[in-house]
């Protein structure tokens, strides 16, 4: 199996990092240990210009190669690479109520038609909130490949820039507006309010949460588009991660008032722009620098995403709050407890239908961490 570590371990690092940063439901880390999950909130970030790239550069490669766009083809493997697990993880939040985070849970049907990050009632339905990203993924997958087709159909550097600079600047007019009409007026004001509206309005619906997908999908496009560019970008790997550093540490920095209204107009481009960067330097890591034990976590990360909170709150309520563990047992207990319930539905759940799914295509059953079904 053909894998790419540099991308094993950016998708490592991601569901690590989200993880941690998940960890508040459970009392989070503690004052000594804070700074390692403050900003994991960032993963899912790195997990959107990962999917654009991933989803993107096999799609617009086919379409520049004057193929008809297999649009059933895709939505089938889309399918059988999101629903059967997220559909196995929702049945435990409706079936077991106190195995939920938190007590409040959204309509089913929010989370089955993908409308969660529209129609959420925060304050109230917190249960399964991280699934919002899903349904920014399942838009973009659903409007993605004809976008792609128009833009291939009559090739334009021109008409592909004006697409995607108005796509970030679509996010940045309407995180501003939002910014300066629903939270401004909150400003200074006791209670929660000012919070909600930030998750609500800014932080989850899918119009203002494309910067990572567009930035991915970018990159996928200056492979296909422009292969010297990319070539010359593969051969300075290490002067463009650095760059793309530099860029993070730009918007970590601009992100230290994370509700602020600068970063929430302009620190999404400029993260999914550095961590385009990342992703561009990673993919030419060479295959015997791979990180042990970075390629499992990144196959498996979309089932530890889907169970982690569940696993979080089993845990503590059934072991470290009645053992009253803390500090490093705590941890490691909450370790085992999410690797566990991540691996028991990759094993059971999601691996039995990607390979049910190669099976359906005729091919040998393989997964990739290079090829769209890692992403």
């Amino acid at each position: 199996m053909h894998r790419l570590p540099g991308l094993d371990l950016l998708r490592a690092w991601a569901i690590v990092w989200v993880m941690l940063f998940h960890s508040y439901v459970v009392g989070g880390l503690g004052d000594r240990f804070a700074w390692l999950g403050n900003d994991g909130w960032m993963g899912v970030d790195l997990f959107f210009v990962l999917s654009g790239y991933l989803i993107g550069y096999p799609l617009l490669a086919s379409l520049a190669r004057g193929e008809a766009l297999a649009w059933p083809a895709f939505y089938r493997r889309r399918a059988f690479r999101i629903l059967p697990a997220f559909v196995a993880v929702l049945a435990v939040y409706l079936a077991w109520p106190a195995l939920r985070e938190a007590p409040g849970l959204a309509p089913a049907w929010q989370f089955l038609s993908f409308t969660l990050n529209l129609l959420i009632d925060y304050e109230h339905d917190k249960a399964f909130s991280h699934a919002w990203s899903l349904c920014v993924e399942e838009h973009f997958y659903l409007l993605f490949p004809w976008l792609a087709w128009w833009l291939v159909r009559r090739p334009s550097l021109g008409k592909a820039l004006a697409v995607g600079l108005g796509v970030a600047a679509i996010g940045m007019a309407v995180r501003g507006y939002v910014w300066l009409h629903a939270m401004g007026p909150v400003i200074g004001q006791p209670g929660p309010a000012f919070g909600l509206r930030f998750v609500e309005g800014i932080y989850y619906p899918t119009w203002a949460r494309l910067d990572g997908l567009l930035a991915g999908v970018a990159l996928a496009a200056l492979r296909v588009g422009r292969p010297q560019a990319w070539m010359h970008l593969q051969r300075h790997a290490g002067v463009v991660l650095m760059a793309g550093l530099g860029l993070f540490a730009l918007a970590w920095c601009l992100f230290r008032e994370r509700l602020g209204f600068w970063p929430s107009v302009v620190g999404y481009p400029l993260l999914s722009l550095a961590l385009a960067l990342c992703v561009g330097a990673a993919t030419a890591l060479p295959a015997g620098w791979a990180v042990p034990g970075a390629g499992w976590l990144a196959r498996v990360s979309y089932s530890l995403y889907l169970s982690h909170k569940l696993a979080l709150h089993a845990v503590a309520t059934w072991w470290v709050g009645p053992w009253q563990l803390h500090g490093l047992s705590a941890f490691a207990l909450y370790a085992v407890g999410v690797l566990a319930a991540g691996a028991a539905l990759y094993y059971a759940v999601e691996r039995p239908f990607l390979r049910w799914r190669e099976w359906l295509d005729g091919r040998r059953p393989r997964i990739t961490a290079d090829m769209p079904e890692a992403a």
